[in-house]
C-alpha cells in the first residue's frame, strides 16, 4: 500500500474515480457540497467543483467520473440524467442530455470520445464532443439489450470495452453480476457471470467496477470478497486471481494509473487506496 487519501470528511460516499493519465491527478465523483474533487499525486486536494443544486452546470447526484486525454472531468449525473463536462478549473464546459433515462458509468477513450452505460435504457453510448469548445458532435448507442449495465471500462491499447451487468435476483439474494468484454467492433469475445464463476471457484462474487492494465487484463472491484480480483484477457476467461484481498471494506471504483499503479476507491471508509503494482 503506498498512500490513502481521503477519508471521511473530506469525501462523502463516493461512487467514481478516474485517473488523468499524464498528471498523475485523480478526479472523485462523491455526494459532498461539492461533487468532483481532484487530488494531485502526493494526496493533496487541488480542486472541488460541481456544487450540489439545480443550476445547468451544478451536479445533482454524481454516478462516475472520467477524464479526458484533453484534460476534462466528464461526469454521469443521476439526478438529473445528463452528462456533463468541465475543464480542470470546474468550469462547466458542455452538458448533454440526449434522452439518456439512467446514464451510470463512463470511461473515456484514447481520441477522448466517451464510453457511458444507460442502466435503465440497457444501453451502451459513445459521445464525441470538442470539449474545448463545448460542441457535442455526436451521441451513438452502439449496444442496446443489456441488462442494468453500470461500470464500464475502454481497454487503453486495444479498444476493447468491459461492462459490468447487474442481474435481477429471484427471492431475497441481492442478485448477480456479469461482466461482458466486446471487442472495438462491439463483438461480443467474453463474459463471465458469478454463477460461472461459483461452479469454477468457490467465492460468490459482486462486481461493482471495472479496468484494464495495460496488458488488456480485466479486473474488477467485488464488494462480497472485499477483494480486487483479475479475471484474466478476454480470451482467457475465467482466470481468477485475486490481487488484493485484504484492507478493503466496500470497493467500488477502480482505476489504473500511468505508472501501473491500482487505485481503488472504497466507499467503506470514504477512502481513496493506492496500491503500487
Amino acid at each position: 500500500l503506498r498512500l490513502c487519501l481521503g477519508g471521511w470528511g473530506s469525501l462523502v460516499n463516493p461512487t467514481g474515480v478516474a485517473a488523468c493519465r499524464g498528471t498523475g491527478r485523480l478526479a472523485v465523483a462523491h455526494d459532498g457540497k461539492k461533487r468532483i474533487h481532484v487530488f494531485g499525486p502526493s494526496g493533496f486536494c487541488l480542486q472541488r467543483f460541481g456544487e450540489r443544486g439545480d443550476a445547468g452546470n451544478d451536479v445533482k447526484y454524481p454516478l462516475d467520473v472520467t477524464v479526458t486525454s484533453d484534460g476534462h472531468v466528464v461526469v454521469t449525473d443521476g439526478g438529473d440524467r445528463s452528462v456533463k463536462a468541465f475543464d480542470f478549473e470546474g468550469r462547466g464546459v458542455l452538458a448533454v442530455r440526449e434522452g439518456f433515462r439512467l446514464p451510470w458509468g463512463l470511461d473515456a477513450t484514447p481520441k477522448s470520445e466517451v464510453i457511458l452505460t444507460d442502466s435503465e435504457a440497457g444501453a451502451l453510448y459513445r459521445l464525441t464532443a470538442d470539449f474545448g469548445s463545448g460542441e457535442l458532435k455526436k451521441c451513438q448507442m452502439i449496444r442496446a439489450q443489456l441488462v442494468s449495465p453500470r461500470a464500464v471500462a475502454v481497454c487503453q491499447t486495444s479498444g476493447a470495452v468491459a461492462v459490468i451487468e447487474h442481474l435481477k435476483a429471484q427471492g431475497l439474494n441481492k442478485g448477480s453480476t456479469r461482466v461482458k468484454i466486446f471487442s472495438a467492433e462491439m463483438n461480443l469475445i467474453g463474459q463471465i457471470d458469478s454463477f460461472g464463476l461459483n461452479l469454477v471457484f468457490s467465492p460468490r462474487m459482486y462486481a461493482t467496477a471495472v479496468a484494464f492494465d495495460r496488458e488488456g487484463r480485466v479486473t474488477v472491484t467485488d464488494v462480497c470478497s472485499q477483494a480486487v480480483i483479475c479475471l484474466g484477457k478476454p480470451e482467457e476467461f475465467p482466470v481468477f486471481n485475486p490481487l488484493i484481498s485484504h484492507g478493503l471494506s466496500y470497493p467500488v471504483g477502480l482505476t489504473y494509473m500511468a505508472n501501473d499503479s491500482l487505485v481503488i476507491l472504497d466507499s467503506g471508509d470514504h477512502s481513496i487506496k493506492i496500491y503500487s503494482s
